[in-house]
């Protein structure tokens, strides 16, 4: 079967020079629609105004030609005042046109992030249709723009899309294993594994605990790329190939998005291969905790009370809170070598979804500094997060009656916030400390964005990184 069909960049761009018949794209704003349309020809103009067309937030108009196709389109912006959120707009052109090759009469505001949005709108998981067809709209490529790094960029993307998106019949632990061994071999990284019950041997008990239940062996991946003196970042990746909830079961309805609960290593990975493929000045080390949270009868209980990597006992008060568990041993192994930074991303909890809806994750961060710059480079490129406090008074929430700590709280407010408090509790050493708590999905098509899986957080943080530490 056919895997998405984004990742060849080739395929949906004509470089800058190649001699090719191609359409024009204008752009036009709704508050100044009249003077927009003017630029077309007679009866393009006429055509756009019998349609009664108003150039709203990412709407697309294709104009006639003589022959009865499509003589070229204009993009609607709306009034949307935001630079990056207005280019990103270009990603609704792929879904909107006939096949064939296109060019921008108008320059976008940022050539460079107008073609990532287009490689992101063109976009399609198509492994599990026998019948699609589509083929990528291509676009002639304005002249001086960062070829590699925009083929870079979308190529990751699409990578952590297709993992997020494919089903967990066919994707668990051992195929996210497989995928970083590909990703690691790619860019010579060192990479090792750690699986089933050696997790035990190795001290990683948490880990062990949230998988065995499973008869796909649960593992912690981990691999490391750059020079050792380079500046330390560390990523940790919550990677539940599929959640049940464990013997707290969820209901079917929410058990049928469950493959996106690997989300958080997705955006790892994809973060991982956006930095060592522009081969930043920095040391990287990528940790994956991997697993299912299965049922069966030694599947860890609410009530159980679990050694982890730390030292630190945990009280279970619910099996379906697993994820921290998973992260917390490899937390604690990351911290144990001092990281510059280092982060955690996970698809953690509904309470940041009730926050802040799909659309915004929320990330925590012990560094001011650190985190103004993620934020500003989540609104350069339309990635958006937004900061939450680590707020101390809540963590007496977490008290346990037989553990050092349970790992939900007590009562039914700031759940987000008692879970980022709940792993920073496995931090001691790191410089620099932040959690992303993405919900790793698009519900409704955007723009660039189908509805699906999606790396959220991932190009924000790049983006800071490459301002950081590029060559």
């Amino acid at each position: 079967m056919s895997k998405s069909k984004s990742a060849n960049l080739i395929s949906q761009f004509v470089k800058p020079g190649e001699k090719v018949s191609s359409k024009p794209i204008w752009i036009a704003h709704s508050d100044s629609l009249e003077k927009d349309l003017r630029r077309l020809n007679a009866t393009e103009c006429r055509w756009a105004k019998s349609t009664d067309w108003k150039a709203e937030e990412g709407s697309v108009l294709l104009l006639p030609a003589k022959d009865g196709g499509v003589s070229g389109a204009v993009l609607g912006l709306g009034t949307v005042a935001d630079s990056a959120r207005r280019t990103m707009l270009v990603g609704a052109l792929p879904r909107a046109l006939p096949a064939g090759n296109f060019h921008f009469e108008d320059t976008p505001d940022d050539p460079n992030l107008a073609a990532l949005a287009w490689a992101m709108g063109n976009y399609r998981f198509s492994r599990y249709k026998s019948d699609d067809k589509w083929e990528p709209r291509r676009l002639v490529l304005p002249n001086g723009l960062d070829e590699s790094q925009i083929a870079n960029v979308a190529g990751a993307v699409a990578m952590g899309r297709d993992l997020i998106n494919t089903p967990a019949n066919d994707f668990g632990p051992a195929e996210l294993e497989k995928t970083a061994r590909k990703l690691a071999r790619t860019h010579a990284a060192k990479i090792k594994v750690v699986t089933g019950d050696a997790l035990l041997k190795q001290n990683f008990p948490l880990i062990h605990a949230v998988g065995r239940a499973s008869d796909r062996a649960p593992r912690l991946i981990d691999f490391s790329w750059g020079p050792a003196r380079a500046p330390k970042i560390t990523l940790v990746g919550k990677g539940i190939t599929y959640d049940t909830g464990g013997l707290s079961i969820k209901p079917t309805p929410a058990m049928l998005l469950m493959k996106k609960d690997m989300g958080g290593a997705a955006a790892v990975l994809s973060l991982a291969s956006m930095i060592m493929a522009s081969k930043l000045r920095v040391r990287l080390r990528v940790l994956v905790a991997a697993a299912d949270n299965a049922i069966s009868g030694n599947a860890f209980r609410p009530g159980d009370v679990l050694e982890s990597r730390k030292g630190i006992t945990v009280e279970i008060g619910n099996t379906d809170a697993e994820g921290r568990l998973v992260l917390a041993d490899a937390l604690a192994l990351a911290d144990e070598e001092k990281p510059d930074v280092l982060l955690t991303m996970a698809t953690l909890t509904g309470a940041a979804r009730v926050a802040l809806g799909p659309d915004l994750p929320p990330f925590y961060a012990t560094d001011d500094d650190f985190a103004e710059r993620i934020l500003a480079g989540g609104m350069r490129v339309d990635d958006p997060v937004w900061r939450m406090p680590f707020w101390q008074p809540y963590d007496k929430t977490l008290r346990a009656k037989t553990g050092d700590v349970n790992h939900i709280s007590d009562g039914p407010f700031a759940g987000s916030i008692t879970a980022a408090l709940f792993l920073k509790r496995f931090v001691g050493q790191a410089g620099v400390y932040a959690h992303f708590d993405i919900y790793g999905w698009v519900p409704r098509a955007k723009p660039a964005r189908p509805e699906g899986g999606e790396p959220q957080g991932a190009r924000a943080l790049f983006d800071a990184f490459e301002r950081t530490y590029g060559q």
